[in-house]
């Protein structure tokens, strides 16, 4: 199946074929033709299964066919994530997709003087995305009306959930119009969201992506068994020898991130570190410098990581182990993608051993050990 097959209009498939995108996801073959007719949807899918293009295209192609030319743009799609990063990431798409329609859109968040925002806000736009708080916030100050929403989206709401902003979310649906399209994503489904996706959602289309747990056999997997204080070292002399490759290098905390960002930058072997506590332009910049290959090695944690849309990145560094086997397998997903070949090393401490144990059961795939070489 190709994304003609889709019903879709030829301003966006004009936009897809610019970026070569061709043939569609299974979220995508499923949610793109029910989000068409204006169903409701239930997705329950992990990032990273092109979940994003699977509810922005047929808001989009909606708005475009529909839109009143009435010399007003007024927000008639709004869409909620949970972070800075997943927003402008959903806004790039957006931009991408929407750029032979007309259509405005806008994306606002925390962390940044809200003037430029507002003053975006003030030209007009038809679809809005937003973090939660920053949204309520120019909602009481009265920048933005959600009257005329005729398409609502929640991204990610089970990271909603950990984060706190499910009493946001409720506050904000009792602000839209009763009739509308609904649209909730989801990686997993606890009991809160089940709940919430019960009230919200109209026979909603169901569209389930199973848990990734295969990895790609273009992803060369090695493990080093080494001691939590060596880890630091075997790093050190792992990068300079991968001097001229992208590494994305994973860390447990915020803390411990910052750290080995702090030793690496001392011994020369230039990084950037991205975590919740970083400020959003600190983020983009650090961001901007990977992708310009300014920088090489960017340290991060899972939640910060998880907004990054990172291409043909070379390596990626377990330095410590996830909490849960299908973390490493989505960490090491973001190598090797678009068929090419991809690198992961990981670093097991002794205490750690248990969890190589899941993720091999999970994967199918025996880890390649390795001497570490200091």
């Amino acid at each position: 199946m190709t994304f003609k097959d889709l019903n879709i209009s030829e301003p966006i498939l004009r936009a897809l074929m610019s970026k070569n995108y061709v043939n569609p996801t299974k979220i995508q073959e499923r949610a793109i033709p029910a989000g068409l007719e204006n169903r409701d949807i239930l997705g329950i899918a992990q990032t990273g299964t092109g979940k994003t293009a699977a509810f922005t295209i047929p808001i989009i192609q909606n708005l475009a066919l529909n839109s009143v030319k009435d010399g007003r743009s007024e927000i008639k799609a709004l869409i909620v994530a949970p972070t800075r990063e997943l927003v402008i990431q959903i806004d790039e798409n957006i931009r991408e997709y929407s750029k032979h329609t007309g259509l405005k859109h806008t994306a606002i968040f925390g962390g940044v003087n809200q003037f430029n925002q507002v003053n975006q806000l003030k030209r007009g736009t038809d679809i809005l995305v937003a973090t939660p708080g920053r949204l309520l916030d120019l909602i009481n100050q009265k920048y933005i009306s959600l009257e005329r929403i005729s398409h609502f989206v929640i991204d990610e709401a089970d990271r909603m959930l950990d984060m706190g902003f499910i009493n946001d979310i409720k506050k904000i649906l009792k602000l839209l119009p009763v009739k509308k399209q609904t649209m909730l994503f989801s990686a997993t489904m606890p009991q809160a969201i089940a709940t919430l996706s019960g009230t919200i959602l109209r026979d909603p289309v169901v569209v389930e992506v199973v848990p990734q747990s295969s990895v790609s056999d273009l992803i060369e997997q090695n493990l080093y068994l080494v001691e939590k204080e060596q880890k630091s070292d075997l790093l050190i002399n792992l990068l300079k020898v991968e001097r001229e490759r992208t590494v994305l290098v994973f860390s447990r905390t915020k803390h411990r991130v910052d750290r080995i960002a702090k030793t690496l930058n001392r011994t020369g072997i230039r990084c950037e570190a991205i975590h919740g506590n970083k400020s959003q332009s600190s983020r983009q910049q650090a961001l901007s410098n990977f992708k310009s290959q300014k920088t090489k090695v960017i340290i991060a944690t899972d939640i910060a990581a998880r907004g990054l849309d990172i291409a043909h990145l070379d390596l990626v560094i377990n330095y410590d182990l996830p909490d849960v086997a299908e973390t490493y397998v989505h960490r090491i997903g973001r190598t090797g993608r678009a068929g090419m070949t991809g690198r992961a090393l990981t670093f097991c401490s002794q205490e750690e051993r248990a969890m190589i144990k899941s993720i091999q059961l999970l994967t199918g795939k025996k880890l390649r050990t390795l001497s570490a070489a200091f």
